[in-house]
């Protein structure tokens, strides 16, 4: 599977990380607002931020979104966890926006694009998120993610964080609210 493709919308473009793409997307994520629910609260600190775009980077699955009018940044996602065993899984997440784009269909955009993407060569999306998120989770479910019993407990500055699994098959993809 292409984990750094080149994907279009009606709005919106995706395509690979680059390093030149840091500023513009450290303005963004300096917004405390975008991590307010995250389980990485403080990812707007320029150190955080600076630990986990580099960690993006070096993942072969980051995709930057811009704005297809003006080319001008908007956020990022990626995908991630590919595993192409029993049909195959790929993980799709560390994703955020602008809260300008926030309540305006720009992640069932960019999550409808991904998720057509990859279902061209796996058969299972799954989905992690922080179990206080809301936002995101809400999100997901939007789109038609089912959580899963599976979760993933993680230690941040020294406290417990648990991410919940959500999963898209490609049937589920189909019939639902993206297909």
């Amino acid at each position: 599977m292409d984990r750094q493709p080149i994907l279009g919308t009606e709005r919106l473009v995706l395509r690979p990380l680059v390093d030149t793409d840091r500023e513009p997307l450290h303005a963004i994520a300096s917004d405390p607002a975008v991590w307010e629910q995250h389980p990485i609260h403080d990812r707007w600190r320029r150190e955080v931020f600076d630990a986990f775009f580099d960690n993006c980077l070096a993942s072969g699955g980051a995709l930057a979104v811009l704005d297809r009018r003006d080319e001008r940044m908007l956020g990022m996602t990626r995908f991630d966890r590919f595993d192409p065993d029993e049909g195959g899984v790929v993980e799709i997440g560390w994703t955020f926006l602008a809260p300008r784009c926030w309540g305006k269909g720009y992640n069932p955009e960019m999550k409808r694009a991904m998720l057509a993407h990859a279902f061209a060569s796996v058969a299972l999306v799954e989905f992690r998120v922080g179990d206080t998120n809301y936002r995101s989770r809400n999100a997901l479910e939007a789109i038609g993610a089912q959580r899963t019993t599976r979760y993933e407990l993680e230690k941040y500055q020294g406290k417990r964080v648990i991410h919940l699994v959500y999963e898209i098959d490609r049937e589920g993809f189909a019939d639902g609210p993206l297909g």
